[in-house]
C-alpha cells in the first residue's frame, strides 16, 4: 500500500489521484447547473430519459445525475484521506461506472430503465472512467511496496 510521510503531511500519488478525480467530478455536478456550460438548460429534468440538458452540449444529465456526481466528487476529497480509503474510492467507484457503462449499453436509453439518465457519449465516458479509475487504484496503491533492488557480491 502506498505510503505517505507524517513529519511533512504529504498525501501519496493514491490520495492526489483520488482528491483529482473526486474535484473533477465536483466541478462536472456544479458546470451541470450552469446555463450555457449545460446546453437546453430549461430542459433540465429531475431524472429520466426526457431530460434534454446537455453538459458541454454532449453529456445528458439531469438534476439526480448533478447531484450524483456532486455527491460522488465529496466522496473522492473525503476518501482521499488515508491510502487505504483512497484506493477503495477509485477501485470501487471505477467498478461502478464499469457497471453503469454496461447497464447504459443493455437498456433502451428511451425508456424508464434510463432513469439517471445517460446517451451514448455519456455510456462510453463511463467505460473511460471506470478503466481509469481502477487503473489508478492498481497501479498508484503499489508505490512503496516495492521492495528495492540489491546487489549481491559473488
Amino acid at each position: 500500500m502506498a505510503t505517505t510521510n507524517p513529519a511533512a503531511g504529504a498525501r501519496s500519488r493514491l490520495q492526489r489521484a483520488a482528491q483529482v478525480v473526486g474535484a473533477v467530478f465536483l466541478l462536472v455536478g456544479i458546470l451541470g447547473f450552469i446555463p450555457g456550460i449545460t446546453s437546453n438548460f430549461g430542459a433540465l429534468g429531475m431524472a429520466g430519459h426526457t431530460s434534454e440538458a446537455l453538459l458541454l452540449g454532449v453529456f445528458q444529465v439531469s438534476v439526480l445525475h448533478n447531484i450524483v456526481h456532486l455527491l460522488f466528487g465529496a466522496a473522492g476529497l473525503l476518501l482521499a484521506r488515508t491510502p487505504g480509503q483512497a484506493k477503495s474510492y477509485l477501485l470501487y467507484g471505477g467498478i461502478i461506472y464499469l457497471v453503469l457503462w454496461l447497464y447504459g449499453l443493455i437498456i433502451n436509453l428511451n425508456t424508464p430503465a434510463n432513469f439517471v439518465p445517460f446517451n451514448t457519449a455519456d455510456n462510453w465516458l463511463h467505460f473511460l472512467l471506470g478503466v481509469g479509475m481502477v487503473a489508478l487504484a492498481l497501479l498508484l496503491s503499489r508505490e512503496g511496496v516495492r521492495a528495492p533492488r540489491t546487489r549481491t557480491g559473488h
